[in-house]
């Protein structure tokens, strides 16, 4: 395999690594004593500060330091420094305003060797393949850097071209990482130490997925099917002609960072609607199709001119299975609604606990902690409270995080510190609930409408409140409309699957045999904004004339009386 056998691996596979290190220590021992010896030197400097009460004087000079350090380390600490830049909650202003620069303002390496690759790589000259490319990088990040260029063709595309050597240190670099959570392990607290060697792992999968070109442009290509009817959303084309393993040819977008509010409204567009297409993207990622971007910092998302959200670098992603998005609904619904057992029983199924654990302990704990991060107003919730308060529980009960859940909580966090830095009063629930209550309501498949039926009884009882409160909720998404809602509820429920919810409509109607005016009236104030009289009515007989099916022959007879709720004498006569 050469003088760097393992460098030269197409997937991460750990143990090929190890094996080959553990016989050749002295390849890391140098790579470790520089690593030690940065970060050394940095604590110091923050610690010679405090000594000499030069803090503030110093500030500035220190976030520079740490930036330039993390550059000089590498890849594999930029990815780390990428991450706490979109954390204003985590990270001191000053430093925060220094590694946002990690994102694409990074050194770039020689342009000739890049021009090189590029020829090597595509077997053909720069000239026969482009018309124009700029004589420099116009943005360089940690695994590659980026020229703009026009093809022969005529299309102006992005060139992608990845840094020389760059196996050879993420190897070294996941091995001491792997190694250091191995000795860290037995000393964390039994959760935070366990699987901790299986989180390295899925980050280094996820890295050597990433530095493989031909396998970002199917990624992007699978993800641009995903939204292939959402307008909202875009996604670059890959020319695969000038496309390989190390050179990635694509459409060139113009747009605005995310975090650039000054374009963004000088553009004439609304940072709140960038947020809100952000959001509810990345709920459709994680929720219907499983496939999400893992990687969602600012100098992957761009505002565009015409109010689009685009996204780019599609190196780092990952795959949910079915049951998993199914049980993330199910969680998502018990946390709203506080039914904290199930809420542990979901925690279970996504294997944060071992399938023996005794939940009966945890419930209340869930219940005394979650239950203040998302306080009495469900727009108090956000990922930031929830994920510091559940921190607690992790010392206390045995909790752990499964390595596939370190992407996503590290995706969701990510996505909601640049919500945060277009608006601070941004809740995440006030765009993404929304979003939540029109899918179940609009119950596309079995499972949403099963949830739904999970969401609207509680003890075997209908919950007029819930519903109630999932309408005034859907109504807040301009996408939401209550008509073709009804009548997809109206089908379900004279359906052989809607069996169920026919009886329990029928009992909350009409318990101890009579007609129950208080809760016609409820689903009169449900939807007598968004139906004409007429139609309402058409729909009101056919459905109490399906209720009297089930038993209740005394509905019908008072059908018509449905209509006089709420509704003066000229509509009811329509």
């Amino acid at each position: 395999m050469g003088q760097y056998q393992s460098a030269q691996l197409r997937r991460y596979d750990p143990e090929a690594i190890a094996r080959y290190y553990r016989y050749r220590p002295w390849l890391v021992w140098g790579r470790l004593l520089r690593i030690i010896w940065s970060f050394s030197g940095f604590i110091i400097s923050l610690k010679w500060d405090e000594w000499q009460n030069q803090v503030e004087q110093n500030k500035r000079k220190r976030a520079t330091q740490l930036r330039e350090l993390l550059t000089r380390l590498g890849p594999t600490f930029i990815k780390v420094g990428q991450a706490l830049s979109t954390r204003p909650d985590l990270i001191r202003k000053d430093f925060l305003e220094e590694l946002v620069k990690l994102q694409d303002q990074l050194p770039a390496f020689d342009n000739g060797l890049a021009y090189q690759i590029i020829e090597t790589e595509l077997d053909r000259s720069i000239s026969e393949v482009f018309s124009e490319l700029s004589p420099k990088p116009v943005a360089a990040a940690s695994l590659g850097q980026v020229y703009r260029g026009r093809l022969m063709s005529g299309e102006e595309v992005a060139v992608k071209v990845q840094r020389p050597n760059l196996r050879p240190t993420l190897t070294k670099d996941l091995y001491l990482m792997r190694w250091a959570a191995t000795w860290l392990a037995p000393w964390l607290p039994l959760n935070l130490g366990h699987d901790l060697t299986l989180i390295v792992d899925e980050f280094g999968t996820k890295l050597f997925e990433e530095i493989d070109y031909i396998n970002e442009g199917r990624n992007a290509e699978k993800f641009a099917h995903n939204f292939r009817d959402d307008k909202s959303v875009k996604v670059p084309s890959i020319y695969w002609r000038y496309t390989n393993s190390r050179v990635l040819t694509l459409e060139w977008i113009n747009g605005f960072k995310l975090t650039d509010t000054k374009s963004i409204r000088a553009a004439g567009l609304d940072p709140e609607d960038i947020i809100k297409i952000g959001v509810t993207s990345g709920l459709q990622q994680l929720l219907e199709h499983g496939f999400f971007h893992a990687d969602p910092h600012p100098g992957n998302l761009f505002a565009m001119p015409d109010g689009r959200m685009a996204y780019i670098d599609f190196g780092m992603m990952d795959q949910l299975e079915e049951t998993t998005k199914e049980t993330l609904v199910d969680a998502l619904v018990h946390l709203v609604n506080k039914d904290y057992t199930d809420l542990a029983a979901d925690f279970v199924k996504l294997g944060f606990l071992t399938p023996n654990t005794n939940i009966c302990p945890i419930v209340p704990a869930l219940e005394s902690v979650l239950g203040n991060a998302i306080g009495k107003n469900v727009k108090d919730f956000n990922f930031k409270t929830i994920t510091d308060e559940f921190s607690e529980l992790m010392y206390e009960y045995p909790f752990r995080v499964p390595a596939k859940f370190a992407l996503i909580i590290r995706s969701l966090v990510t996505q909601e510190g640049i919500a945060l830095s277009l608006n601070p009063n941004f809740k995440i629930v006030e765009v993404g609930y929304p979003y939540i209550a029109r899918r179940l309501l609009t119950g596309e498949s079995p499972q949403l409408r099963r949830r739904l039926l999970n969401v609207l009884f509680k003890d075997g009882r209908f919950q007029w409140q819930r519903l109630e409160n999932l309408i005034a909720i859907a109504r807040n998404d301009d996408n939401f409309d209550v008509l073709p809602t009804a009548q997809m509820g109206l089908q379900f429920i004279l359906s052989e699957e809607g069996k169920f919810l026919r009886q329990q409509l029928v009992l909350a109607l009409t318990e101890d045999d009579r007609l129950h005016t208080e809760e016609v009236q409820r689903l009169w104030n449900l939807v007598k904004d968004d139906l004409q009289p007429n139609r309402l009515f058409d729909v009101a007989i056919g459905f109490l004339t399906e209720l009297s099916r089930e038993g209740a022959a005394a509905i019908l007879p008072k059908a018509t009386s449905f209509m006089t709720f709420g509704s003066n004498p000229a509509q009811s006569q329509n």
